[in-house]
């Protein structure tokens, strides 16, 4: 699903119009019935609804929902934050259909409101076209929205929130569910403000599909339907030779759980084999805990020596617990002087990397790097906001001729093209301790299987978030696990198929 900007979305919107034809006020309708639709499937008719409206189409699409939410049987209740005389054309239409039995009030004082404890309220304040601050009567509206204790639900992007860049110490809403139209917009996927965004749902209006293919973008949503077309099939006469063995060097003495997480989720990756090279002292946790593993023994407490003939293997994984000692260090180098298939760079592979940056020229082509923020830092330095990050991560992917996944509430994958893919699958629970070795061990074993690198991190982020979803449902976000999270895969890989 490609991500569009505010402007490109209003030439979508304009496209349509010209070009289906449609008028503006039918797409305002059509997206209107979209997004009612979505609310009487998630909140009970039982619930109170209190619209604040603005003056442009954002506020037009709140009075329309509104409209058909009352004839529903909603109770609806409207305050409208501008005079009649200032409201967009579509807006002002809207507000002239509104049924007699929609409670209204224009302007006044916005704390003196009596809404419903119970009550969700609908922002429908700006849309799309915001720029700069917020300023009064919007101002004190999304402060007090903010205070209340009411449950929220932003229409298309939360009120104050702009599209892409600059949203940093911003105030907007704070929505609990924001109902996006067509596409996120690329400032909900990112830390900079994603927060107020809440969970995300995307409501197709379907926007003319000519504009949308042809519109320039680098930046794209991955989806199920994504992924699911990407999956490679397993041929019926196939055998542990033809799909791929995979090695994984991770693990040190003392640190052996993040060797055990990546060869989990590389076991349920559908690769033929897996390998764990590690100390020959931490065998017996590997041999009771992942009996199907393949055992390569370095004589060392770390990573000392190369495993034996590294052509065996497709792919390897790197860096999960390895540690940084000096004969690791050592080790990793000539590795990757040796190897010349894509790598899985995790942990501390990538701390490695970036106290040696001349070993970045020796990391194969099309490799994957799984960098957290922190390790992203080590590697290309500090930035001064999401912009200046994104264009980092680009030229490290451009450098390096690899794919780097920026670990996150939405995982950002980035081609070394720049072209860059942000996940839709996930949770909070997912950020602890042993989820990255777990997405480490999941991408070697994609490799293996034969995804491209890009393909292999498309398909393993959102399978690796699909499966903590699934955990998080059976345990709870604050008591799973990262030791939980390789049965579910299992679950999320047979959800796609």
């Amino acid at each position: 699903m490609k991500i569009l900007t505010g402007k490109q979305i209003r030439e979508a919107d304009r496209y349509t119009i010209e070009h289906e034809p449609v008028g503006s006020q039918e797409l305002m309708e059509r997206a209107s019935e979209v997004i009612a639709q979505w609310i009487c499937n998630h909140i009970g008719q039982e619930t109170p609804l209190f619209f604040f409206i603005g003056k442009g189409n954002n506020g037009g699409d709140g009075l329309a929902v509104a409209r058909m939410l009352y004839h529903a049987g909603y109770s609806c209740y409207v305050y409208l934050i501008y005079g009649k005389e200032l409201l967009s054309a579509e807006c002002r239409f809207n507000l002239e259909r509104l049924p007699e039995g929609v409670c209204r009030q224009e302007g006044g004082i916005v704390q003196e409101l009596d809404i419903p404890g119970d009550a969700v309220v609908i922002d429908a304040i700006l849309g799309t076209g915001v720029t700069g601050p917020l300023k009064d009567p919007v101002l004190s509206v999304v402060e007090m929205i903010n205070f209340l204790p009411n449950r929220v639900v932003s229409i298309d992007l939360p009120s104050g929130l702009g599209t892409e860049f600059g949203n940093d110490g911003r105030l907007t809403v704070m929505a609990e569910t924001t109902l996006t139209l067509e596409f996120p917009k690329l400032a909900m996927l990112m830390p900079e403000a994603g927060e107020a965004c809440g969970r995300i749902e995307v409501l197709a209006i379907d926007l003319d599909a000519r504009y949308m293919d042809a519109a320039p973008s680098p930046y794209y949503y991955v989806t199920e339907e994504v992924v699911r077309a990407q999956l490679l099939s397993r041929p019926k006469f196939g055998h542990k030779g033809t799909f791929g063995h995979v090695l994984l060097v991770c693990g040190s003495e003392g640190m052996m759980g993040a060797g055990i997480l990546a060869a989990a989720a590389a076991l349920r990756s559908g690769c033929g084999l897996v390998t764990l090279h590690l100390p020959i002292a931490e065998r017996m946790a590997v041999q009771v805990s992942s009996p199907s593993a393949l055992l390569s023994l370095d004589p060392g407490t770390c990573f000392s020596v190369l495993p034996r003939d590294l052509t065996r293997y497709a792919s390897i994984g790197i860096g999960c617990g390895m540690g940084q000692a000096e004969e690791t260090v050592a080790a990793f180098e000539t590795l990757l002087r040796t190897y010349s298939r894509p790598v899985v760079l995790d942990a501390d592979a990538l701390n490695i990397l970036a106290s040696n940056p001349r070993l970045r020229e020796y990391v194969p082509e099309e490799s994957i790097l799984t960098p957290h923020p922190g390790e992203l830092r080590r590697l290309v330095g500090e930035w001064d906001d999401e912009e200046q990050k994104l264009e980092l991560v680009k030229k490290l992917a451009a450098d390096l001729r690899s794919v780097v996944v920026v670990k996150g509430a939405h995982s950002m994958i980035c081609s070394p093209e720049g072209v860059c893919w942000f996940n839709s699958s996930g949770c909070a629970g997912l950020a602890k301790g042993g989820s990255g070795d777990v997405l480490a061990g999941l991408l070697a074993g994609l490799l293996a299987r034969g995804y491209d690198s890009m393909a292999a991190a498309v398909v393993g982020v959102y399978i690796h978030g699909l499966a903590g979803e699934k955990c998080a449902a059976y345990y709870g976000e604050e008591s799973m696990n990262s030791g939980d999270l390789p049965d579910f895969l299992a679950e999320a890989f047979m959800d796609i198929r």
